[in-house]
């Protein structure tokens, strides 16, 4: 998708990756949320703080949405970013998963899929791709590591600011930081493939850990808890389950997983519900 620098053009996407919101200095909170075109193309969308949206602009992943979008200039240079218009979003159709293969949602999410990682970054290196999905060969961990279990005052500062007081949302539901990094150990179906490790920052392996913790789950509790369902369900081999990966504006050689994408093989899988 080719936009004009000097102008907004109206787009329409299927919502594919929400990622868990991180504090920013000059937005206070943002999603890394990104979708494809009815072509298939990959668009990003940021800066967008997901939460202080009004509820009717509030979209869910495989729902349609119509807005107003720039191409980004300057410091983020990656080929599928535009800045979005928030008050321009008008949320569409959704697409439920009719069959087990969610053969609607495929025919829009997996029309651009590579085949490994190492495609990816050659992309990347010629032309600044830093969105993409892939069927991994095999998925053979994901890895729990405590980290801090508070925001630095850094992020802290940045989640006070530019207009806090005046977002009741924000008020009442602080950001909470999860205090576990999870990473997929994961081999590609690619000679060059010497195996990777990918931090997965999914929103709703965030949300799954607070709901666990805020039912009375102890802290590791939960994270095993999230490991399972991410690794033994949504993972397991009775799923097609290809990974959206992405890299983030501040380390663009990185890679992370943003979402998954992981029909069940001949049934209706059901709808996660976090």
């Amino acid at each position: 998708m080719k936009l004009r620098k000097d102008k907004p053009e109206r787009v329409e996407l299927l919502i594919t990756v929400k990622t868990y919101p991180q504090p920013s200095k000059r937005y206070r909170e943002v999603v890394c949320t990104a979708g494809v075109t009815r072509d298939g193309e990959f668009v990003r969308l940021y800066p967008i703080n997901f939460r202080s949206l009004d509820f009717a602009q509030q979209f869910t992943k495989y729902e349609w949405i119509n807005l107003d979008v720039r191409k980004h200039v300057g410091r983020d240079f990656r080929k599928e970013s535009y800045r979005p218009d928030i008050d321009s979003i008008e949320v569409g159709e959704f697409i439920p998963p009719r069959s087990g293969n969610w053969d609607e949602r495929a025919k829009y999410a997996l029309v651009k899929e590579s085949q490994s990682m190492e495609y990816l970054n050659e992309l990347r290196d010629e032309d600044t791709t830093s969105l993409g999905v892939f069927r991994p060969k095999s998925i053979d961990d994901l890895e729990i590591k405590p980290i801090e279990a508070e925001w630095n005052p850094s992020q802290k500062h940045a989640l006070l600011q530019l207009g806090f007081w005046d977002n009741p949302k924000a008020r009442k539901n602080p950001l909470r930081k999860v205090p576990f990094r999870f990473r997929y150990w994961f081999r590609c179906d690619d000679s060059r493939c010497n195996g990777h490790k990918m931090s997965l920052i999914d929103w709703e392996a965030g949300v799954l850990y607070w709901k666990l913790v805020d039912g009375g789950a102890t802290p590791d509790e939960a994270a095993q808890n999230v490991k399972d369902q991410f690794l033994k369900n949504l993972c397991g081999e009775d799923r097609i389950t290809h990974f959206f990966v992405g890299t983030i504006l501040e380390y663009p050689n990185r890679w992370n997983v943003l979402g998954l994408f992981c029909p069940k093989i001949g049934t209706r899988p059901l709808p996660l519900e976090f």
